[in-house]
């Protein structure tokens, strides 16, 4: 049986092997399930939600520590969901040989984005 190098490595490690890809989206998906759970009861529990409740309930040290991991659980979430989207659909076989350099763009348009919405979000509940 012959063996083909796709070129493509696992994205969180480099060591091809997929167990650390496999736990980082399922870690992040329970996150961001419980993060949704927990916004869900504020709007259902919260009673009357006005702003000076949704400050205070958002701006809790609690919260923003809680909304600190919910973003960087997205940002690893949709990281390894689009890297795997990349290198599934965007191949040899499907595009032809240019297929690397548009995996590259993507991947480092991907990339950016992802860094700015952290950063955003980072910015929204510990910035000024």
């Amino acid at each position: 049986m012959k063996k083909y190098n796709t070129g493509t490595n696992s994205a969180i490690g480099l060591t091809g092997s997929g167990v650390r890809d496999w736990m980082v989206q399922r870690i992040s998906a329970v996150v961001l399930a419980i993060y949704s759970l927990v916004m869900l009861g504020f709007f259902l529990f919260g009673g009357d939600v006005t702003y000076e409740s949704w400050y205070c309930f958002m701006m809790s040290l609690p919260m923003r520590l809680f909304s600190l991991v919910t973003i960087l659980a997205l940002a690893g979430h949709a990281w390894v969901g689009m890297w795997t989207i990349f290198t599934d659909y965007v191949t040899t076989s499907k595009l032809g040989p240019a297929a690397s350099g548009i995996r590259f763009v993507l991947q480092a348009a991907m990339i950016i984005a992802t860094l700015v919405f952290m950063f955003w979000g980072l910015m929204i509940f510990w910035g000024n």
